[in-house]
């Protein structure tokens, strides 16, 4: 498991090496395999990361001494401040931008904004690295189930990524992060966290995913495609409820 795990971590990075060379992505209206893999992220943090979390809701209970109510309030409570957290950070980039255009600097995001968004997708990919080896549930559907899920999600995520950076992506931060996610599987081979921990983090990083998600296909200039996402969330929920 730990080889294939590296497999997946290796696979996420290239990913993120080599995004900018999916020129077939780039189009208007928005590709159908970005709305695709969009929905394949959003039907996998519901049918599989959030029951997991919810039927090890005693771990929450026992380890925080709440009630079993309280415990399941905890975990939601973490993906709520994943996605807060993410929306936050989205909301600052976008503030910027438009100063940045009201000043006459453009309409890229400055060095600080950059910085703040390539950090935060760094931390991001170190806990989905992380993650490979540490799941709550662990075995080989498990860890394909989150390989796939996140693989497409990350073709979603650093389309938008490069989008708002650009060269910056493409010389700097692509290599960040991809060195990231190597860095949290290795972490994860490393150091084993309490399950509750783990709990708390794929709580936290299902909240990422729902944000990232809707950020990249709900706003209206995307003109996203609505069956391609649909259908790719019906094909993975179905593939999950089988499972």
């Amino acid at each position: 498991m730990i080889a294939a795990s590296f497999a997946f971590a290796a696979l996420f990075a290239a990913i993120h090496l080599s995004i900018g060379w999916m020129t077939f992505l780039d189009r208007t209206p928005r590709s159908r395999w970005l709305s695709a893999a969009g929905g394949v992220a959003v039907a996998y943090v519901f049918l599989h990361i959030l029951p997991e979390l919810a039927a090890h809701q005693s771990i929450f209970s026992e380890e925080l001494e709440l009630s079993p109510a309280k415990a399941e309030e905890a975990v939601y409570l973490s993906a709520l401040g994943g996605l807060v957290l993410f929306y936050g950070l989205e909301k600052l980039v976008k503030s910027a931008r438009r100063k940045d255009t009201a000043g006459g600097g453009g309409t890229a995001p400055g060095s600080g904004d950059f910085w703040l968004h390539t950090g935060s997708f760094a931390l991001y990919n170190l806990i989905t690295g992380y993650l490979l080896t540490n799941r709550e549930t662990a075995g080989a559907w498990s860890l394909l189930a989150y390989g796939v899920a996140m693989s497409l999600h990350f073709v979603t995520t650093d389309f938008g990524l490069r989008q708002d950076h650009s060269h910056k992506y493409d010389r700097t931060a692509r290599w960040i992060i991809a060195g990231a996610v190597l860095g949290g599987w290795a972490l994860g081979v490393s150091v084993h966290l309490p399950e509750l921990w783990l709990g708390f983090l794929f709580a936290f990083l299902s909240g990422g995913i729902i944000l990232n998600v809707l950020k990249e296909e709900l706003p209206e200039e995307r003109d996203s495609r609505f069956w391609p996402f649909a259908g790719a969330a019906l094909v993975c929920a179905a593939a999950l409820l089988a499972a």
